[in-house]
């Protein structure tokens, strides 16, 4: 008995040597951001959030291991410990980064990365309209993001114009120009997405002058596969009426067939009927002749 107890005690030991030790009070956390308040702002949701831009914009830009799109990212150069060492903007791109790093810390800090975020986007809003122009222009470029974009769906409510997009050089923002190509639809060529952003009739979108296209929001994407199923619908549909129409065709030249072949069967018949009633009149006419013969030389 004693020896049994002995050997499950060494083996216990064993088993405890080889787990990794438990935590304990003096491990280090993960720094994080902390946690901010969340922007209840309906034109942030209803151009970004509810129109799909940013499912869009990740499809189009690729690696999800090395590009984060995102909204509602703290940036700022290091870890902060005050709200006033962060900017939060409502649309981030950043490329060759770490978005699990990103992501587990609740924020880009610019120093961890190596780099800052790449394009930066604000949606006009009666809170912080003001500061999109002047204060956070300002802090984007100290933090050197290479493109900073404003997008107002009221044009000129709340910005200078609906869609304005500044470029970084030398350290300072240069406007990049926007074109108005229809009336109500306008955009500015983002060097960065290699994209043109549209401002149309109060609506932000994303045209890809390689490809041609609009970028596809969830719903556009969610409309476009309803539309494709029902033209599969309407094709399918089209072919069974077609292979009907044939089948109908066919049953009616086999019917033709038919008919024609009971008429020619018909005139064969008639034909072999007067035939036969040919030869039967014959017959008695010659059997006529020769009882008339018969007579006359008796």
């Amino acid at each position: 008995m004693t020896t049994n107890a002995n050997a499950n005690a060494a083996a216990t030991a064993t088993a405890t040597r080889s787990l990794p030790p438990p935590p304990t009070r003096d491990a280090p956390a993960i720094a994080r951001f902390p946690d901010f308040p969340p922007r209840n702002d309906i034109m942030n949701t209803r151009h970004l959030h509810d129109h799909g831009h940013q499912p869009a914009l990740r499809r189009y830009l690729g690696n999800p291991d090395t590009t984060i799109v995102l909204g509602e990212v703290p940036i700022a150069w290091d870890i902060p410990r005050r709200r006033a060492d962060v900017r939060i903007p409502d649309l981030l791109v950043a490329f060759n980064v770490r978005p699990d790093r990103i992501l587990d810390q609740k924020g880009y800090a610019i120093r961890q990365e190596g780099k800052p975020p790449d394009f930066v986007l604000e949606v006009a809003s009666d809170t912080t309209s003001r500061q999109d122009e002047t204060v956070k222009r300002r802090d984007y470029a100290a933090f050197r993001i290479t493109e900073y974009w404003l997008f107002d769906p009221d044009w000129g409510q709340r910005y200078e114009a609906g869609l304005i997009g500044w470029t970084l050089v030398n350290g300072r923002y240069e406007l990049i120009t926007i074109h108005e190509y229809a009336p109500g639809m306008y955009y500015g060529y983002s060097a960065v997405l290699e994209l043109y952003v549209c401002w149309e009739h109060g609506r932000l979108r994303w045209y890809d002058p390689a490809a041609r296209r609009y970028l596809r929001s969830y719903d556009e994407e969610q409309d476009n596969g309803i539309a494709v199923e029902a033209q599969r619908d309407e094709e399918h549909s089209g072919r069974i009426a077609a292979e009907t129409q044939r089948e109908e065709e066919h049953s009616g030249r086999i019917a033709a067939e038919t008919q024609r072949d009971e008429e020619r069967s018909g005139r064969i018949v008639a034909e072999a009927q007067r035939d036969a009633a040919e030869a039967e009149v014959r017959r008695l006419q010659n059997e006529i002749a020769r009882l008339r013969a018969a007579a006359e030389e008796a």
